[in-house]
């Protein structure tokens, strides 16, 4: 990336960082796009760690949880942007993920940009939100037939939330039918190893890169 390019990315990670107006954002981001920046290069160096920024601002009490509910937002009025630079080849749909974030636990910032990283690759991504009950997990499994289902928790203490739906997946009789993915701060490969799980991911990228190879697999 050029100088000029990288200019415009750290410009991004500022606006995101300080929760300037969404118009604002929208056009430091298509400056970039215009200037040669793909989409995934923006969600992860700039989009990614603004919103990280965010966060550690949040934990160290200066910003609170309407901050956050609009750097929420922020996301879904740039996923807007960003989906119309799109080339039409990738728009291929490559399959259905279903996401969200598992009972008890209200943090959806990571999740949020898995589920954009995944549309910009091609899938349909179904996003149930924030605080989902195990019984919803299993209710759009059987709906929307997903190939791959993603579960996020920030918080240690609802790690074992994540097992409960797993367990009720498999006394359904459906656990075969889905790939399932997990991701958060607190979760780690040999825990999904332990629960269950097909797979855990560190980062959105490698999240993403897991469900390419898993499609591309089939």
């Amino acid at each position: 990336m050029g100088e000029t390019n990288t200019t415009e990315i750290l410009e991004i990670v500022r606006s995101i960082s300080n929760l300037e107006r969404l118009s604002r954002i929208k056009e430091i981001v298509e400056t970039a796009v215009k200037r040669g920046n793909t989409a995934t290069e923006i969600v992860e160096k700039g989009i990614r760690r603004g919103l990280e920024d965010v966060g550690k601002r949040y934990e160290s009490g200066e910003y609170f949880l309407s901050e956050l509910l609009y750097a929420g937002e922020i996301i879904n009025g740039l996923f807007d942007v960003l989906k119309l630079y799109l080339k039409q080849d990738e728009m291929k749909p490559k399959g259905i993920i279903l996401i969200g974030t598992v009972r008890g636990d209200m943090h959806d910032i990571g999740k949020n940009i898995f589920g954009m990283l995944a549309q910009f690759s091609g899938f349909k991504v179904h996003d149930l939100g924030v605080d989902v009950e195990p019984k919803r997990f299993i209710e759009e499994v059987r709906k929307t037939s997903p190939g791959i289902l993603g579960m996020s928790t920030l918080l240690t203490s609802t790690l074992p939330q994540l097992k409960v739906v797993i367990d009720e997946l498999k006394a359904a009789g459906i656990r075969n039918r889905v790939k399932i993915i997990l991701g958060g701060n607190a979760v780690t490969k040999q825990f999904a190893e332990e629960v269950g799980a097909d797979a855990a991911a560190l980062d959105a990228v490698e999240g993403v890169n897991i469900c390419k190879r898993w499609v591309a697999a089939q």
